[in-house]
């Protein structure tokens, strides 16, 4: 939609984690821990530990700290964590859909925690599958638009196995089925070295355009969200303009 752009809280998003960075690196930490107890501790063997190592470090994650994620993961260790994955569905302000991913070892304390999240910020926690059915599980890696044209972006993500790529502001999309996210990302990542952020995500099949309050109030409760420990991704169809998000990362 004109004027609006799907990255145009990037900024505002990394700015704010830029000052959770402990909370940040114990998030990548804990899926290292789940990928490597999962699927072993080699990252060529195990795509999801591959993806969770790539992505701790995209956030400057000390090489140590994935160190020791990986052995607290390893079955063979006496330090192995258990933890347990869950989705939480709802919705926020302006009938904006939010997906909230935790891994938790203790789901009866998540749980309160999310509800009460949720209710603080007057939103409301849904049933299971309540609002997912407007979301694709996919493969997502942004690019800045520094690294080329769009035409020979395109051509080249989708001889990778892309499905699509979105020309927006100052970044390519490229989306692509999870199955073929290792192989699209390592691609992009080969030919081009510099990548925004990347990860599997809930891409929403349309947005929702929200004004500045609305906005407000569902940033807050998505930061409250991600501030959580157990918390590992929040994801929304919500679409904001630009001059929207740079008003709410001069508020901060």
């Amino acid at each position: 939609m004109a004027g609006h752009s799907k990255f145009a809280n990037i900024k505002h998003r990394k700015g704010a984690q830029d000052k959770k960075r402990a909370k940040i690196f114990a998030k990548h930490g804990k899926e290292i821990t789940v990928a490597t107890k999962m699927g072993g501790i080699d990252p060529d063997m195990n795509p999801r530990l591959r993806l969770a190592i790539s992505s701790a470090r995209a956030a400057n994650m000390p090489n140590d700290r994935i160190k020791r994620a990986i052995e607290v993961g390893d079955p063979n260790s006496n330090d192995s964590a258990d933890y347990e994955e869950i989705r939480y569905e709802g919705y926020g302000h302006g009938g904006v859909a939010v997906i909230v991913e935790t891994l938790t070892d203790n789901r009866n304390r998540t749980v309160a925690d999310i509800r009460m999240l949720f209710s603080k910020s007057n939103a409301n926690l849904g049933e299971s599958n309540s609002v997912l059915f407007g979301f694709d599980n996919v493969g997502e890696i942004i690019l800045p638009k520094s690294i080329g044209d769009f035409e020979t972006v395109f051509e080249f993500a989708l001889e990778a196995g892309a499905e699509d790529i979105t020309d927006d502001g100052d970044y390519y999309g490229v989306y692509c089925a999870r199955e073929d996210f290792a192989a699209v990302q390592k691609a992009l990542e080969d030919k081009y070295e510099t990548i925004e952020k990347s990860g599997l995500i809930w891409k929403p099949n349309t947005m929702i355009d929200v004004d500045l309050d609305t906005a407000e109030k569902n940033m807050r409760l998505i930061d409250n969200l991600e501030d959580n420990d157990d918390v590992q991704s929040v994801f929304t169809n919500m679409d904001m303009t630009d001059e929207i998000a740079e008003k709410l990362m001069a508020n901060e």
